[in-house]
């Protein structure tokens, strides 16, 4: 990754624009992807802009402009300069001090709608984008980049000397290097006063401590989540919303922290996708307060198939699960409020299990018309030439017997003595 906007903070260099050319975004030094690697910096909080294609007069765009930071960090900018900007151009914005250089990331009627769903109001609080980064700016801007680590490195020692339970995930240095943001985790409350006092000293710039949840930290570090695919948090997702464990119960899942926390220490956000699926097809399940009712015993409900509407029930003395359809069980509770008791649940395990066989049956009774039909295309297709080919190994063998038979009668012919005849 060459463009520096990444997490790790020293993916490499960057060029500056050379004469001529409408943008600097294109001349990105490292793997030359233009911002687009799939490796996990580029791509981070990436925008479709779907509007893109449209053409707009200058006089009626939209003049606030989506920045994108280092982490994925955005904020909004206005292009009081009127200047013509393009996805990926590196821009020097204004800040409360100094400056700071980011990428575009979105602009037009898109950055209207992003704004009014983050609550934005479009006033004067909002800065302006001062002019297109040079060389100097990219130069000093990768200098910045670069102090990230070694400064990261230093506060968690002074942090350990002065003995702050705090957790410093990352640093971020304004690119004219006057001013470092520094966000860090804690459970309670940290008094940091003189832990700014040392960071000023030392390193000669103003200190910003920002505390972030843990989501927002593992969102920043970013990673691979069990489901092989980066985190959601770091790639797409903004908004966190509470994860209650009722939504692992909702969906039948086991309640083991180390399989539905994420890297985060916290549940999984995915837990919530499809939640409101599970959540609709309950409806239907009939809900089990008591055992069920029947000759042979009381049967207590083990497991729930929300989707296929089957419950398995037990007996207290056997080991065996039957699988009982929800309408069944409808039914058998009916009974027990009548004072009825059904014999068993085992006549009833033989309707459940026929559907399924007969679904299945079906499925491959598709599967091997399918592969008969494109078995016949194949005879069809080479069929002709096979049998010739076989009609003509058949006659090319019988004309080779027939040689052969011939041959022999010729040799038995000549070895006999009685159709030897003297010469006259």
């Amino acid at each position: 990754m060459g463009c520096g906007q990444c997490s790790s903070g020293g993916c490499g260099s960057i060029k500056a624009v050379n004469i001529g050319e409408k943008s600097n975004h294109v001349t990105v030094a490292g793997c030359s992807s233009k911002g687009g690697c799939g490796s996990g910096g580029c791509t981070k909080m990436n925008s479709f802009d779907w509007l893109s294609n449209m053409e707009t007069p200058k006089s009626m765009r939209y003049n606030v402009v989506e920045i994108k930071f280092k982490g994925g960090r955005k904020e909004y900018f206005r292009n009081v300069h009127n200047l013509e900007l393009y996805t990926g151009d590196f821009v020097v914005c204004e800040m409360a001090s100094g400056y700071h250089i980011g990428t575009v990331s979105l602009q037009g009627e898109l950055v209207r709608l992003q704004m009014i769903k983050k609550n934005i109001q479009d006033g004067s609080e909002v800065l302006s984008i001062l002019r297109l980064a040079n060389e100097k700016d990219l130069e000093k801007h990768s200098q910045a980049i670069n102090r990230d680590l070694p400064t990261m490195y230093r506060t968690r020692e002074i942090s350990k000397q002065l003995g702050l339970q705090m957790k410093l995930s990352e640093v971020e240095y304004q690119s004219d290097n006057t001013k470092a943001t520094f966000y860090y985790s804690a459970d309670d409350r940290v008094d940091f006063r003189e832990l700014i006092k040392l960071l000023a000293g030392e390193f000669k710039i103003r200190v910003e401590m920002r505390q972030i949840s843990l989501r927002q930290e593992a969102a920043r570090i970013g990673g691979i989540g069990s489901c092989g695919r980066e985190l959601c948090c770091s790639t797409w997702l903004t908004d966190f919303k509470a994860i209650p464990t009722a939504a692992a119960r909702y969906q039948n899942l086991s309640l083991n922290p180390t399989k539905l926390s994420g890297q985060c220490g916290r549940l999984k956000c995915c837990l919530n996708y499809e939640l409101e699926t599970y959540i609709d097809a309950i409806k239907d399940i009939p809900s089990v307060d008591r055992p069920l009712l029947t000759e042979k015993g009381e049967a207590t409900v083990q497991k729930t198939d929300i989707f296929r509407r089957i419950m398995w029930f037990s007996y207290p003395n056997e080991t065996n699960w039957y699988p009982i359809a929800c309408s069944q069980v409808v039914e058998i509770q009916k009974m027990n409020q009548k004072g009825l008791k059904p014999v068993g649940l085992e006549n009833l395990v033989q309707l459940v299990d026929v559907a399924p066989q007969s679904k299945s049956s079906s499925i491959n009774n598709d599967l091997e018309r399918l592969d008969k039909k494109f078995s016949d295309k194949r005879r069809s297709g080479g069929g002709g030439g096979g049998g010739n080919a076989e009609n003509a190994g058949g006659n090319k063998s019988g004309n080779r017997n027939k040689r052969h038979n011939r041959n022999r009668n010729n040799n038995r012919n000549n070895n006999n003595p009685n159709n030897n005849t003297n010469p006259k």
